[in-house]
């Protein structure tokens, strides 16, 4: 077989609220934001785009969780609480990799989807 999907070109999160939406991945998570179109905005995450819209039909929402690769999971988590976001917990240890260690952190946004911090820490 040679054909198979592999890179991301973008991702879609449902959201009730587009402008409140917008207003919080860039103002408190600090993305970078691309435009707005009608009932859409979108974001660019190194390369990969982020979509923001409101369900197709009323009481429908779709989510995915969305990892934030960070070098330095516990100056990102400060900086985010700084900005008022809440995280579920503090950044913790998720696994012991032979040349790193895998961490992790989440918080939700504000139609409570699930965003998570992750750093690969090498090990010395």
């Amino acid at each position: 077989m040679d054909f198979g999907l592999s890179a991301i070109g973008q991702i879609a999160l449902t959201v009730s609220q587009v402008d409140a939406a917008i207003a919080f991945y860039r103002d408190r998570l600090g993305m970078k934001f691309l435009f707005q179109a009608h009932n859409l905005g979108f974001f660019d995450c190194g390369g990969i785009r982020l979509m923001l819209t409101t369900a197709e039909k009323p009481g429908e929402s779709y989510s995915s969780i969305l990892y934030f690769k960070v070098a330095d999971i516990a100056q990102a988590h400060r900086e985010l609480v700084d900005r008022g976001v809440a995280f579920e917990q503090e950044p913790h240890l998720i696994a012991r990799m032979p040349d790193h260690d895998l961490w992790m952190a989440f918080f939700r946004d504000l139609d409570r989807n699930l965003l998570g911090l992750m750093s690969e820490v090498p090990r010395g």
